[in-house]
C-alpha cells in the first residue's frame, strides 16, 4: 500500500461516519498530512453544515499551523468549487496554502465536475486524482447513480428458503431471524425510499419502517397497475430521492430485473424448505458477488450490477 493509499483509506474511514446524516450530500473525509504525520482530519457530518475540508483545517492545532505550507490534504471527493450552503472548499484550500492535494474521485455533480480540481491547479497547487477511486465512488454510489443516471440507486431485497421460495404455500412466513430483521431495518434507515408491489402491500400489509433500528423510516411507495416503474423512478428522482429499496414481491423484482433497473441485490437464504409457494427471482448470471456473510443459520449475499456506476 502506497503512502497516498494509506491516507486515502483514512479519509474513507472518516467519511463513513456521515451515513446517513449527510444525505442528500455525499459522504466525504479529509486528512491533512505533514512530515508523514496527520496534523488535521475531519468529515462532512451533516447536510448544510461544514464540509470535510473545513473540519479538517479547523482541527489543526496552533502548534502545527506553520506546517500547512508543506502539507498534503487528502480528500475522498473532489473539493467543491461553487457557493451552496457553504463557501467553496477549493478556495479554502488555496487560502490555507497547502502544497499538494490528493483527490479520491471527481465529483460528477454538475456544479462541480472537475472545476474544483481546475481551480486548485490554476492556483499552482499540485493535484493528484484517482487514488482509491473505485472505493471512493463506491462510498457514494447513491450520490453518483442519482447524478449520472438521473434515478435512485436501486437495491432489490428478498429472503428465501434454501429451495428458493419466498413464502410457504403462498402464505407469508418468517424467513428472517430476529437478528437479520434488525439488519434489514438498519438498511432501511440508510435509504431514502422503499417500494413494494400492490399484491404484496395488500396481502402482507408490511409496515416498511425501522421499528427495530434507530433513524428515519424510508418513504413508502406502492407500485400499482396505474403507475409504471419508469414513471415512479422519474417522480422519485424529481423529488430528490437518491436511493430505493425494492422489497417485492417476486413479480415486482422480476420487472426491475427485466429492465436492468437495479444496482444491488441483497438475498437472505434460510436453511428451511417449503413444498410450494412463490418462487424467488433468479440472481442474474452477470451479477457480481460483493459479500457473503453468515448470521446464525441464515446467509446474506450481496451482489452489484455489472452496469453499476461504482
Amino acid at each position: 500500500m502506497s503512502t497516498d493509499e494509506k491516507y486515502m483509506r483514512r479519509c474513507l474511514e472518516l467519511a463513513a461516519n456521515g451515513l446517513p446524516t449527510t444525505r442528500p450530500n455525499p459522504m466525504v473525509g479529509a486528512v491533512i498530512v505533514a512530515r508523514d504525520r496527520i496534523i488535521g482530519e475531519g468529515y462532512h457530518i451533516r447536510c448544510g453544515e461544514a464540509h470535510a475540508e473545513v473540519n479538517a483545517f479547523a482541527s489543526v492545532s496552533d502548534a502545527d499551523n506553520h506546517l500547512l505550507g508543506e502539507a498534503t490534504i487528502y480528500v475522498s471527493l473532489e473539493p467543491c468549487s461553487h457557493y451552496g450552503k457553504t463557501p467553496p472548499c477549493a478556495d479554502l484550500i488555496i487560502e490555507k496554502g497547502v502544497r499538494r492535494v490528493v483527490v479520491g474521485c471527481v465529483d460528477t455533480f454538475s456544479e462541480v465536475s472537475g472545476r474544483g480540481i481546475s481551480r486548485l491547479r490554476d492556483a499552482g497547487i499540485e493535484v493528484e486524482v484517482g487514488v482509491l477511486e473505485k472505493e471512493c465512488r463506491w462510498m457514494n454510489r447513491r450520490f453518483f447513480t442519482f447524478n449520472e443516471r438521473k434515478r435512485p440507486y436501486i437495491i432489490l431485497k428478498w429472503a428465501q428458503s434454501s429451495n428458493g421460495f419466498i413464502d410457504n404455500n403462498f402464505h407469508p412466513t418468517a424467513i428472517s431471524t430476529p437478528f437479520t430483521q434488525m439488519l434489514a431495518h438498519k438498511l432501511r434507515s440508510e435509504e431514502d425510499a422503499i417500494l413494494v408491489g400492490r399484491v404484496t402491500a395488500e396481502r402482507d400489509k408490511p409496515r416498511l419502517d425501522v421499528r427495530m433500528w434507530s433513524g428515519q423510516s424510508p418513504r413508502r411507495v406502492v407500485l400499482s397497475h396505474a403507475t409504471s416503474i419508469d414513471a415512479t423512478l422519474h417522480m422519485l428522482a424529481e423529488e430528490g430521492v437518491q436511493s430505493l429499496i425494492v422489497e417485492g414481491g417476486a413479480q415486482t423484482h422480476q420487472s426491475f430485473l427485466d429492465r436492468r433497473l437495479w444496482d444491488e441485490l441483497r438475498v437472505e437464504t434460510a436453511p428451511m424448505e417449503f413444498d410450494s409457494g412463490t418462487r424467488a427471482v433468479k440472481v442474474p448470471d452477470d451479477a457480481v458477488l460483493i459479500s457473503r456473510e453468515k448470521f446464525g443459520a441464515n446467509t446474506i449475499e450481496r451482489y452489484k450490477s455489472p452496469d453499476s456506476v461504482a
